[in-house]
């Protein structure tokens, strides 16, 4: 019974890294109906801003991270304003292929910049496991899912309970109702923009820590979708449940379906996840119903 309790724990763990990835997505989505199919490359772009800092920085590790999350919130929020506001109240097609160019123009400026050799990311938590009885569990894993709890914690009650939150799920509603009512479309869309980088900075921190740093770092962008697609896209406690689910089952398949597979079933796992929930209830476990009228 080890073995297996000890795959549960793992994919929960690895849950928390997806539903961070998950989270800015929906930040995005939720406020700006936008899907943002570059939030991979935002995750790269912050591990390897985090790694300089980290690298070359004469600072604490805790104060190197703040300073990453800052300054991919300034990414996010550059991209915003570069890209994104242009668009506004044009048709939503236009703005999504404009979020896939950016996949292309993020990775071009991380060769630019960086290079393609891996870099080696620093084991901020160590290397060695922590123990729980008989079961280990990974450090930088468990910063990661106990971030993501707060993180969705924090911005369900933002969303609910405070007038920014509340005003960037009008304007995703409709553009140009929400600024007939006198609201900024521009600020709620560069909030959630910045917000959505800086929590790349800390999904990647909880996925590398101890591990190479590379231009495939950002398929976690990739993976992260069958998340956002079970949880809902508007769902935000949802990512966290969605990132679980799908952690616990790609563990569990590497477990025992990769040694009968050529270890490819842990890797399709998340989208038959994802074909599955589209069948059958296509606004996912915890997503927002619509009615539409003709």
């Amino acid at each position: 019974m080890v073995q297996p309790i000890q795959c549960i724990l793992n994919g929960i763990l690895l849950g928390g890294v997806y539903a961070a990835v998950s989270i800015a997505f929906i930040v995005i989505y939720r406020s700006t109906r936008v899907f943002n199919f570059s939030q991979g490359e935002l995750v790269l772009v912050g591990g390897f801003l985090c790694w300089t800092v980290l690298t070359y920085a004469p600072l604490p590790w805790w104060l190197s991270l703040i300073v990453a999350i800052v300054a991919t919130a300034g990414v996010g929020l550059l991209l915003e304003r570069l890209a994104i506001r242009p668009l506004i109240g044009q048709q939503l097609f236009s703005i999504v292929m404009v979020t896939i160019a950016l996949v292309l123009v993020l990775r071009g400026l991380v060769v630019m910049i960086w290079g393609t050799f891996p870099r080696r990311f620093p084991a901020l938590f160590g290397n060695t496991g922590i123990p729980l009885g008989p079961f280990t569990l990974s450090p930088s894993l468990l910063f990661g899912v106990i971030a993501a709890g707060l993180i969705v914690v924090g911005l369900w009650w933002m969303f609910n309970r405070t007038r920014v939150g509340l005003t960037m799920s009008a304007v995703a509603e409709d553009h140009q109702t929400a600024s007939a009512l006198g609201i900024s479309v521009k600020q709620s869309m560069s909030i959630a923009w910045a917000m959505a980088g800086g929590v790349s900075v800390i999904a990647a921190v909880a996925w590398l820590c101890g591990r190479s740093i590379g231009l495939p770092v950002a398929d976690i962008g990739l993976v992260a979708l069958p998340c956002v697609l079970l949880a809902g896209l508007e769902s935000v406690p949802g990512a966290l449940a969605a990132g679980i689910i799908v952690g616990i089952a790609e563990s569990l398949s590497m477990y025992y379906l990769d040694p009968l597979t050529e270890g490819g079933m842990s890797l399709v796992m998340p989208f038959l996840i994802m074909m599955l929930v589209l069948i059958i209830r296509p606004e996912g476990l915890f997503g927002w119903k619509r009615i539409e009228r003709l």
